[in-house]
């Protein structure tokens, strides 16, 4: 008897665990799944089916504004990735690998307050602050190179956390062994540290690249004339009501999001794959 009640009591949680994280995908997927499908949507009326096409895919490249929106937050996005990755490793390098410092509890809030301050309060500060700078210096107008250094401010944040984690993992005597050996610290760094926490730089940048791409109250604050990005496009044609081709475009960018984020979980599985492997013929070889 207490056998049976064990096993509907375990045969209860495992449903009751599946539907729940069913309910959670739903809630989190149903969504883009709709705007997928309306996106062959026959209707100007984005939540009116009449009837499947493609004529909102095939007028995206006579669009103009959504395409030059989209390549300016291609550009963004990508600058902004690379230099969050560089400053990223660069602080929590100094935050990990050297623990007492001048300033270090200053500058380790620094770091992360962008986490933890409201978007709209970062905007407002950078806007004022680019003001102030271009009213003396004549220097920067504000356009893509100001939304580069606000994207770079918060990209900046995530990225450092994201290091400064696999960082906090990684074995010292590797480091020490190899400057034992003769190593110079640059070498160190670029020969035992950084293969080590290549992953963790990939998956930062990729964070900061989606980060960048769908980033809208910063871009509204920092961006002027000429220099609108695609979710700044897409915001202000949704206030007007949502035209059929913003769910097209956003399909198009869900469909390379999905190929670019399979293709990268396959690829650093692969590598995890060998890396085991290497690690296990080198302590049988040491066997």
């Amino acid at each position: 008897m207490t056998a049976r009640r064990t096993f509907f009591g375990a045969t209860f949680a495992r449903r009751f665990g599946f539907g729940w994280l069913g309910a959670g995908y739903l809630f989190l997927y149903l969504p883009i799944l709709a705007l997928v499908i309306y996106s062959f949507n026959d209707s100007p009326i984005p939540s009116v089916w009449t009837g499947f096409t493609l004529k909102w895919y095939a007028a995206l490249p006579a669009d103009r504004e959504m395409i030059g929106g989209l390549w300016l937050s291609l550009k963004i996005a990508f600058f902004t990735a690379c230099g969050s990755v560089v400053l990223g490793t660069l602080a929590a390098f100094a935050l990990v690998k050297y623990r007492r410092f001048t300033g270090r509890t200053l500058f380790s809030g620094m770091v992360n307050a962008p986490l933890v301050m409201p978007e709209v309060i970062v905007g407002l500060s950078l806007l004022l602050m680019l003001v102030s700078v271009q009213r003396a210096l004549g220097f920067p107008e504000r356009g893509m190179l100001t939304i580069w250094l606000g994207h770079l401010l918060l990209g900046m944040a995530y990225a450092t956390v994201v290091i400064q984690a696999r960082l906090q993992d990684l074995n010292p005597q590797l480091e020490e062994a190899a400057m034992d050996l003769g190593a110079r610290p640059h070498q160190v760094f670029y020969l035992v540290t950084l293969p080590m926490i290549a992953q963790s730089l990939f998956s930062a940048w990729l964070l900061t690249f989606t980060i960048s791409l769908d980033d809208v109250v910063l871009s509204a604050f920092l961006s002027g004339p000429g220099s609108t990005t695609m979710p700044l496009v897409i915001f202000s044609r949704a206030r007007l009501g949502v035209n059929p081709s913003v769910n097209a475009m956003a399909t198009v960018i869900i469909a390379v999001v999905a190929i670019g984020v399979l293709t990268a979980s396959y690829l650093i599985a692969r590598a995890e794959r060998q890396r085991a492997l290497a690690m296990a013929a080198a302590q049988r070889a040491g066997g």
